[in-house]
């Protein structure tokens, strides 16, 4: 916005003479006695009298004479001109007077109102020095009604310019905080404009103008992400971009970290992790007018066992698998590492969907499906070994653990893994008990021979990596052998046993 332009005044050059001192601009002459005519042949003397007005001492021809005696304003006479010297103020400045006989002394020769055209004046002029005494009056009451009117004029005009202005072109916008809850979002790419038209739309703000205006003067505007928000109906422009950076107005996050699975999860010292299940609920979660509304575990759980899976939007190439897979496990291992955006108030299935859609895509850009096919396999059963692979294994050894659980799948070998021993019993440990290691179960590794049924884990883009290109090598077992994670490999049984002698020797096993 361009600032107002204000260009200086242009100075008024008055015309009229060459620099004397009267207010018309002339060079005033040197002083001049006033005289009349001379008498002559044939001219009478200056008429007078016993009663009459006295011989003027300027005049000096009957014709030249005042024609009897000059009132003063108060009804009273006053002595013809001349009679006092210097009574007339132009006679002292050498200017004639005038040809009137109506000479005013307390008229100072000034009018502002006068505009020097005697013409336009409805009463007998006065004259800048001399006249009737109407004329001034007049002519200012008429000016004062004109500049009335032209006030008058100027103020509906303002008026009327300010109706139109607010009506069509000033910002619509609310004041205060506003009342209520609106849940809006802010999808990947807005701009702070399509931001202010949701926001408008949702009755968040008045306009979408008052929103871009108050976004101008906050540049972390700039670093809202894409989301969901609970703002007020009718707020302020200003109060609605303080809102959204207010981090308590972001509703609805879900992190999935990878190796979290389905169900809450305890440690050996009586720790609990939060499963997917509960993470999602809790995102879920908000308060609307006052009101707590959240999906449940147990509500997510009955709609993933008993709605159809294919509803449920499970992608096409796991539908076979988990048709099969125990209803409360089916989808272990869809749901991939991510921060996702939960809409709060919504269904259970349609929490479902919408996550299962948005972790199919990071699957496919994870490149599972092509790269199975490349290796032969199925992405199900690429995404299956990954969830092993995230459990067992740092970053840096992942694809040397994925490479011993394909060695031993070949040899037709048990791969004798904790972590699915313990994934049915919902465990945390880094080790099994013998009583585990003996029960009976399709997640038993030291019994059953070949993948579990399903994943036992979310599986993180690393994992997934490592599975579809595994680190060639002939190893066969692996034992974490340092403190920070790094784990030892070895191709025979004997290189293993001195490995778990060594990690014993670490306090890492």
């Amino acid at each position: 916005m361009q600032p107002d332009r204000w260009d200086p005044p242009v100075p008024h050059h008055g015309g009229g003479g060459t620099g004397g001192a009267g207010r018309s601009g002339r060079r005033l002459a040197e002083p001049t006695p006033i005289r009349g005519p001379r008498p002559g042949p044939g001219r009478p003397e200056p008429v007078g009298g016993p009663g009459g007005p006295g011989p003027h001492p300027s005049w000096e021809g009957p014709d030249e004479s005042p024609t009897g005696p000059i009132r003063m304003p108060d009804g009273g006479p006053r002595a013809a001109r001349g009679d006092a010297p210097g009574e007339y103020p132009g006679e002292a400045l050498g200017v004639d007077a005038p040809a009137d006989d109506g000479y005013d002394p307390a008229f100072d020769g000034y009018d502002p109102a006068y505009d020097g055209d005697p013409a336009d004046d409805d009463e007998p002029p006065r004259g800048r020095r001399g006249g009737s005494g109407g004329g001034r009056r007049g002519r200012g009451r008429r000016v004062g009604v004109l500049l009335a009117a032209v006030l008058l004029l100027l103020g509906g005009l303002a008026g009327g310019g300010y109706y139109v202005y607010s009506t069509y072109f000033a910002t619509a916008d609310f004041e205060g905080e506003g009342a209520g809850d609106v849940i809006i979002e802010v999808q990947a790419g807005d701009s702070t404009t399509q931001i202010g038209r949701e926001l408008q739309e949702r009755g968040v703000v008045a306009s979408v103008e008052a929103f871009t205006a108050a976004a101008r003067d906050e540049s972390r505007i700039r670093s809202v992400q894409p989301g969901f928000y609970q703002l007020r109906a009718q707020m302020s422009g200003r109060a609605a971009v303080a809102r959204l950076l207010d981090p308590a107005a972001r509703v609805g996050q879900l992190e999935i970290r990878g190796g979290v699975q389905l169900d809450d999860t305890s440690a050996p010292d009586g720790t609990v992790a939060p499963g997917v299940l509960s993470l999602i609920s809790k995102a879920s979660c908000t308060t609307v007018d006052g009101a707590e509304r959240c999906v449940s575990v147990d509500d997510l759980r009955a709609t993933m066992a008993t709605t159809d899976p294919a509803t449920l939007g499970v992608p096409e190439w796991a539908l076979e698998d988990v048709a099969k897979a125990d209803p409360n496990r089916r989808l272990e291992g869809l749901l991939v590492p991510g921060r996702y955006n939960v809409l709060p108030s919504v269904s259970p299935q349609e929490v479902l969907q919408d996550l299962l859609a948005a972790s199919a895509s990071k699957l496919e850009a994870a490149g599972l499906v092509s790269g199975a096919q490349a290796i032969s396999s199925t992405p199900y059963q690429v995404l299956t070994i990954a969830s092993l692979v995230e459990k067992e294994a740092i970053t840096a050894d992942m694809p040397k653990v994925a490479r011993v659980v394909y060695n031993r799948l070949g040899a037709g070998q048990r791969l004798e893994l904790d972590s699915m021993v313990n994934y049915p019993l919902d465990l945390q440990a880094l080790r099994t008990t013998p009583e585990d290691r003996a029960r009976p179960g399709p997640y038993n590794s030291y019994v059953v021979t070949g993948l579990p049924p399903t994943p036992i884990s979310a599986p993180g883009p690393e994992a997934v990596a490592a599975a579809l290109a595994p680190e060639q090598g002939p190893w066969f077992f692996f034992v974490r052998c340092q403190n920070d994670g790094v784990s030892c490999f070895a191709t025979t049984f004997d290189e293993h046993q001195q490995n778990v002698a060594l990690a014993r020797a670490n306090g890492a096993f």
